[in-house]
């Protein structure tokens, strides 16, 4: 019994850490979506897809099912802002 628990309780949290990751990045804005704001990001060190990780999550935090990188740069420490789609 406490393993099947334990099956469903993992199969709950697995589920629940897909939804929270929805937003897709797209190279243009899609056609029909409603541009809903933009969200911004920065990081330590000049890994591309740490910021890219980081403006994902916070589209999705923010409802967007889709998100368009819009600027990006630095040396060391990295920024970028996305604007983001519903």
């Amino acid at each position: 019994m406490k393993n099947l628990t334990k099956a469903f309780a993992v199969i709950a949290l697995t589920t629940a850490s897909f939804a929270s990751f929805a937003a897709t990045e797209v190279g243009m804005a899609p056609t029909g979506a409603q541009s809903i704001g933009t969200v911004s990001a920065a990081t330590n060190g000049n890994n591309l897809s740490a910021l890219q990780g980081k403006l994902a999550a916070k589209a999705a935090e923010q409802g967007a099912s889709s998100y368009r990188i819009v600027s990006a740069g630095g040396d060391n420490h990295l920024f970028g802002t996305a604007e983001i789609y519903k």
